[in-house]
């Protein structure tokens, strides 16, 4: 991968995860626990966060070849999930839904559900990482790369479970939905590309645009 793909691949799965918009979850999921207890409850979450998302980056590919479905197909379904995701983010309704998935009953240890998956680890996350792994012409190193940037990714993650409660006094809800709209934005530019690629894939654009 060069700088460009490694940062258009960090950009993409970290606006899908959005490790910003997980911090007042983390909070609201954890309120109660001791300092101690909530970062090992982090922790576990991210390790069981970073076993999902490695298996589908590294067998994603063979799944969807054992079920018929080819890669570009498959891009172009990515993208239009993305887009959807994009859209929820830029009219709120992506954080209302979390919110609403971390208000319902759980166990006391809530690192598997629903802190690991579906809110780090969720569809669209598995997704992205099967799209990034499957990129044209993709090798061990590339594989490698990819599987990197999600680990910066979930380390950002993190990070923003550290910094939860700070962060959360200094942006504020209005803050927070300023920079949710604007990862929004990106993140709808980033699915198209993503429509477009697979299409240029299965030919559809040949005749148009080339291949």
């Amino acid at each position: 991968m060069n700088p460009a793909e490694t940062i258009t691949a960090f950009v993409t799965l970290f606006v899908v995860v959005d490790p910003i918009g997980l911090a007042p979850l983390f909070i609201a999921l954890t309120r109660g626990m001791t300092g101690q207890a909530r970062l090992k409850v982090g922790l576990r979450a991210l390790v069981i966060a970073t076993i999902l998302l490695t298996l589908f980056g590294l067998f994603g590919d063979k799944l969807l070849a054992g079920v018929g479905i080819s890669m570009p197909a498959f891009r172009i379904a990515g993208g239009m999930l993305l887009f959807l995701t994009a859209l929820d983010m830029l009219f709120e309704r992506r954080t209302e839904r979390r919110e609403g998935q971390s208000a319902e009953p759980h166990a006391d240890d809530p690192s598997v559900f629903p802190l690991a998956t579906p809110l780090i680890a969720g569809p669209g996350a598995m997704a992205t990482m099967i799209l990034l792994a499957g990129a044209p012409g993709s090798d061990t190193v590339h594989l490698v790369f990819v599987h990197l940037v999600m680990l910066a990714v979930l380390a950002c993650v993190f990070v923003m479970f550290l910094l939860a409660t700070p962060l959360e006094r200094l942006l504020g809800r209005t803050g927070t939905m300023v920079v949710t709209r604007l990862l929004g934005m990106l993140l709808a530019a980033l699915a198209v590309q993503f429509m477009l690629d697979g299409l240029r894939g299965s030919g559809l654009l040949g005749p148009f645009f080339g291949r």
